[in-house]
């Protein structure tokens, strides 16, 4: 009876003593670390660019529902279809669709001979506009595909003219740089305008004098003036133009 009552209260003891897995710890954690990577997701990666030709562009001018509407500008295609309003059908940008019309995006011309993708004859400062264009549509749009002609060649690597239109946008920058430092060391003259009284150019400090901006020609191809405020001492150098109508001591003309 005695031996009973002892096997009973050892099985009692074992069902109250909470279970020891210290042993298996090891082997659950090592079970879990495999798990997780079996689970470990992939690096995402974006989907190779697609090469388009120039008939295959024209496909996607927003005519047909059910093809998204693309447009390239310097070879770079992308997919414009969220701004169907204004790129599709009848929108304002519509003739954008379906082409690489890079010209027009600073030229204006949107007429057949304008929308091409030639910068043929076009000045530093407009090629860098329209490099500043394409940069726009990258931040904006999405980049579906390369154009293959001028700017890609058939297996979508860069050409000698795209190359050679990036290097002048760049050139461009650096001769704008220049310009507003130059042109940062003597003042502005200040200006305003309004229907009734037509246009007027003041100095604070000194006497508005027109001079011509050297930088500008190679920037636009195309010399240029600008209003600039002089000090008394230096009304004698060349290259001052007095305002047509106004007094030489003048601080304050009529335009």
């Amino acid at each position: 009876m005695a031996e009973a009552e002892g096997k009973r209260e050892r099985e009692r003891e074992r069902v109250r003593s909470p279970p020891n897995f210290a042993g298996i710890a090891v082997p659950i954690s090592v079970f879990v670390l495999l798990l997780g990577l079996s689970f470990k997701s992939k690096p995402l990666t974006s989907p190779p660019s697609r090469l388009f030709t120039a008939q295959e562009l024209a496909l996607h001018n927003g005519t047909d529902d059910s093809l998204p509407i693309l447009l390239a500008i310097l070879g770079s295609v992308f997919d414009v279809t969220k701004g169907k309003s204004h790129y599709g059908v009848g929108g304002g940008y519509s003739h954008f669709s379906g082409r690489d019309a890079s010209r027009a995006f600073v030229s204006g011309n949107f007429s057949g001979d304008g929308l091409t993708d030639s910068l043929r004859g076009l000045s530093s400062s407009e090629v860098k506009s329209v490099v500043e264009w394409r940069d726009f549509y990258f931040r904006s749009y999405t980049f579906v595909g390369k154009l293959i002609g001028v700017y890609y060649d058939s297996h979508g690597n860069p050409t000698k003219q795209l190359k050679g239109v990036e290097a002048k946008a760049a050139r461009g920058a650096q001769l704008l740089e220049k310009q507003k430092k130059e042109e940062a060391k003597l003042p502005s003259c200040n200006s305003r305008w309004s229907q009734d009284k037509g246009g007027e150019v003041w100095c604070d400090n000194g006497y508005p004098r027109l001079i011509q901006r050297p930088l500008e020609i190679a920037l636009t191809g195309k010399m240029s003036k600008r209003c600039a405020c002089f000090k008394e001492d230096q009304l004698d150098q060349q290259g001052l133009e007095v305002y047509q109508g106004c007094e030489f001591p003048a601080k304050r003309c009529r335009v």
